[in-house]
């Protein structure tokens, strides 16, 4: 049983966030003498879990699965077995058309006999989804250029096709019923959760109590923008998405802020099947799981129903690879990578020195320039072109007099501290406003909201984001003497996007733990322009980016490519997107190089609408249309067999190319990038960029190819990929994206390290929360040996710690703290007697994911947690005395019989006294 999300009270229940010495908290636990050596480390804070769990029962759903009838009986008969055996849980929902199963609320205890019932293939933690992050830009209302990228405005405007009457679920945060947009073509809509759902209750916890309201009406924003790109259509403004003639159906599944249920999804994903949804746009993910996990099954099973189903791939491209989530996972489903707008129109100011205009950004957590203002400009005393630490304090003081800003705007260089640090320091010495400029190229809208409760200071002078440049041509005219104002132009221009065509860094690494290949195919998500509801911006429009602005653009090419041919299916839909796709080239250095970029973060590539389409026309197409080459330690050499068919009337000629992508070596959080390539022949000739076989094929034939890929030797244990490229003079190009594994998956380690700050703790971590330490409570890291007087007992009492208004309940019961560096296939805990003897399997987590973090702090996630509650697996108590717990690690695509695939970590001896 997998529990992820599920962290255990005791910590819970304790205050404070996550220090170290260095900021703040000295003294290390009186009583623990080698914690001299290590910072004083207090109690991490961690988040309650959702108390939800997926109960899957054996058999599939769907075409080729179980009958209704059958799914029935067995549902049936799996609350007759709990009953039976008087397992007590609250059932939220049954599903029997993307899922066999339930979601129920049930404590830890209940749900670890449950998993073992018989009919119950898995148990899932219910995770907590969070609301996609985007970033927000400042442009106008004019057309955006994302459509002309992939030729989508093409097909529109030249063709005649807009995806009329093609139906097109959109699972978000609803669509606003009142923009003009999409005036009577929301044909369907439900709510699952209601406004306030995902909010803050009175006493700070979080509502998730829905209450559905009659029509899902959007007050978060995110699902109107994403519905304008698959297909708004305004005839007030002009704006039009990519099919701006399909019909909607809105499935709201967050409320006006916060997080939203995975078995919301999942219900909402059986509501759409339902209503005859023909695409499915889910802008929504958990990062950094399996295709195992019931969202991402739920929305593969959509798939075998002939909907085509575009997820985002995720934004968490920073967090290194493997990192691609679930829903996209799913085997079908089109997992989409975003691609970075080519244009972006910005609002802009004019300089008083040579009367050109500079462009800016807007910044998050601050009120932008004012039209039609000037400002007088001042560097600050120690600004130029390469200062690493402008405006940041010195020694924890500001590097400002006060006052010695007083009414002027300070131009300041990104680096070293964080964007509100320069500007609290600027606003502190009186700065009318804060100008900042980038140190690289590019675009970008950072923020300066406060990141903590501790934090609450306004910012209450305006503040604006210029690209590297421009701020550089300014910082230069005032070293140079020039006197330097700037006027605030009320329109808008059309610069150059510096990144544009190239993968947006935000977008996530594939591929999936089983190394298949995701993301499929990426499309325009950075500065994406579309609607808005009305109700939190009056223009009706807004930019936002990430790979939520990717997916539904992908969605309207579908609903495009359906009204041309109305009978492809799911399958056939993103083989075709794969075939016709275009890689793009690596941003680095802040330029765009010649190397085609990582497959594992485009994927096939850039969609094209108009290659699809004249695939459609042409009847070219090649199956498979991605290779899952695997590990390469047993198998350095892969050999696949590719089908390239002509379906259609004329003969077509191609010739054959490998095109190598850039590999990705360091590590899992950091990846850096190789140009180890692998080699390739086809039909025993050898293949390179420039030299391969040409393939003649007749009107109506097939052949096949023999496709043989040797891995490259390097980087070690990090991943390789590239393309067959198929050109034509007469028939459309097509591309077959192929990725593998460096070595042996089952050497990279899985249970790793995290840091508390700059300490590195050696995880796993045995809690006792109630050690009469000065800190209270104590983190017993794998490597720690309690001496003879350090005694670790549990009494499972509630107890209390701390003085005061510090003192705190907590439960007196062991839990450890688990850093995942990667995905595991099987988590199993055991108990252990005073010997070293299993006693009893405590629980079992399937398909775990990895941690997205390697720092521990407020909102990171750096950690799962398991906690005992003291009882047996049969739910008696255990019985007093010595015992240690002992994990079992069974990492990803391993052989459950090898010892070698397996990693151990056993706790220090602890005794149970009741």
């Amino acid at each position: 049983m997998n529990t992820k999300s599920t962290q255990f009270t005791a910590l819970a229940l304790l205050t404070g966030a996550i220090t170290l010495a260095s900021c703040g908290q000295t003294s290390a636990p009186k009583a623990v003498p080698n914690a001299q050596t290590k910072p004083g480390l207090s109690m991490p804070t961690t988040d309650q879990g959702t108390g939800r769990w997926f109960i899957e029962l054996e058999g599939e759903v769907g075409p080729g699965g179980l009958s209704a009838q059958s799914i029935g009986a067995q549902q049936a008969q799996f609350r007759a077995l709990a009953a039976s055996r008087n397992l007590q849980f609250q059932e939220v929902a049954s599903f029997d058309t993307v899922f066999n199963g339930f979601s129920v609320k049930a404590d830890e205890s209940t749900v670890r006999r449950l998993a073992k019932l018989p009919g119950v293939s898995n148990v899932f933690p219910v995770v907590q989804v969070e609301r996609p992050k985007t970033q927000a830009a400042t442009l106008t209302p004019e057309m955006a250029s994302a459509p002309g990228m992939t030729g989508a405005a093409y097909l529109r405007e030249e063709l005649g096709l807009t995806g009329k009457d093609v139906k097109v679920a959109v699972m978000d945060t609803g669509i606003d019923n009142e923009h003009p947009a999409f005036a009577g073509r929301i044909i369907k809509q439900h709510d699952f959760v209601g406004d306030a759902f995902g909010g803050e209750n009175e006493d700070g916890s979080t509502n998730f109590d829905p209450v559905p309201d009659e029509n899902a009406d959007d007050c978060g924003g995110h699902g109107t923008h994403v519905a304008g790109i698959v297909g708004g259509s305004d005839p007030v403004t002009g704006f039009q998405g990519v099919a701006p003639g399909v019909k909607f159906g809105a499935y709201k599944v967050f409320g006006c802020e916060g997080s939203t249920m995975a078995d919301i999804m999942v219900a909402a994903m059986e509501r759409a099947a339902e209503d005859g949804m023909q695409v499915l746009n889910m802008s929504i993910g958990a990062s950094f799981q399996w295709p195992d996990y019931p969202t991402a099954k739920a929305a593969n099973n959509l798939t075998k129903r002939g909907m085509i189903v575009t997820v985002s791939a995720g934004n968490s491209g920073t967090q290194g690879q493997y990192a691609t989530g679930a829903p996209s996972l799913g085997e079908d489903v089109i997992a989409v990578a975003s691609i970075d707008n080519v244009s972006l129109d910005l609002n802009n100011f004019t300089l008083s020195t040579d009367g050109s205009r500079v462009p800016f950004d807007a910044v998050a957590g601050a009120d932008p320039l004012t039209v039609g203002e000037t400002y007088q400009v001042v560097r600050t005393p120690t600004g130029t072109p390469t200062t690493t630490n402008d405006g940041c304090s010195v020694n924890g003081a500001s590097p400002f007099a006060p006052g010695s800003l007083s009414g002027q705007a300070v131009l300041i260089r990104r680096g070293s501290c964080t964007f509100r640090e320069k500007v609290l320091n600027a606003q502190a010495a009186g700065a009318a406003a804060v100008i900042l400029y980038n140190n690289q190229p590019g675009f970008f809208s950072p923020t300066v909201a406060s990141s903590s409760a501790n934090d609450n200071i306004e910012i209450e002078i305006p503040v604006a984001m210029v690209p590297k440049e421009f701020g550089e041509k300014m910082v230069n005219q005032l070293i140079a003497g020039q006197i330097l104002t700037i006027f605030v132009n009320p329109d808008v221009q059309s610069y150059a996007n510096p990144t544009g065509g190239t993968a947006s860094g935000f977008s996530s690494y594939g591929v999936s733990p089983d190394l298949n290949l995701k993301p499929d195919v990426a499309a325009p998500g950075g500065s994406i322009r579309s609607t808005y509801p009305l109700s939190i911006d009056p223009t009706g429009y807004a930019v936002l980016s990430g790979t939520s602005m990717a997916a539904p653009h992908l969605a309207g090419i579908a609903a495009l490519m359906l009204e041309a041919k109305p009978d492809l299916q799911a399958k056939d839909a993103r083989t075709l997107f794969q075939n016709t796709a275009v890689p793009t080239k690596l941003f680095l250095n802040n330029a765009v190089t010649s190397f085609t970029d990582a497959v594992q973060k485009q994927g096939a590539g850039l969609v094209s609408a108009g290659n699809a389409y004249a695939a459609l026309q042409t009847g070219a197409r090649i199956t498979p249309s991605k290779l899952s080459l695997g590990e390469s330690d047993s198998f350095p050499t892969r050999t696949k067999i590719l089908v390239l068919r002509n379906n259609g009337p004329l003969k077509q000629t191609f010739t054959v190319r490998h095109l190598p992508a850039v590999a990705l070596g360091g590590t899992i959080q950091t990846p850096a990038l190789s140009t180890a390539a692998a080699t390739m022949t086809v039909n025993g000739t050898a293949t390179t960029t420039s030299a391969g076989p040409t393939i003649t094929l007749a009107p109506f034939s097939t052949a096949e190819l023999t496709v043989t890929v040797t891995a490259p030797t390097a980087p070690a244990l990090g991943q390789y990929g590239g393309y067959l490229s198929l050109t034509s003079d007469t028939s459309t190009n097509l591309t077959v994206p192929y990725a593998g594994f460096i070595g042996d998956l089952q050497k990279v380690p899985v249970l790793t390290n995290a840091r508390f700050g700059s300490y590195v703790a050696d995880f796993p971590i045995l809690v006792d929360p109630v050690a009469d330490y000065e800190e209270g409570g104590y983190l017993w890291e794998e490597s720690e040996v309690p001496t003879a007087e350090q005694q670790i007992i549990y009494t499972f009492r509630e107890v209390t710690v701390g003085e005061g208004e510090d003192a705190q309940q907590v439960i007196d019961q062991p839990s450890l703290l688990i850093h995942f560096g990667f995905q595991a296939r099987r988590v199993t805990f055991e108990l252990l007697n005073a010997n070293g003897d299993a006693v009893d399997t405590l629980d079992t987590w399937n398909y775990q994911g990895r941690n997205g973090d390697e720092s521990v702090g407020p909102g990171l996630d750096a950690y799962d947690t398991f906690a005992w509650d003291g009882k047996r697996s049969d739910g008696s108590n255990a019985a007093n005395g010595q015992y240690r717990l002992r994990v079992r690690v069974l990492k990803a695509l391993g052989d459950e019989s090898n010892p070698a695939h397996y990693e151990t970590y056993t706790s220090q001896t602890f005794t149970v006294q009741r």
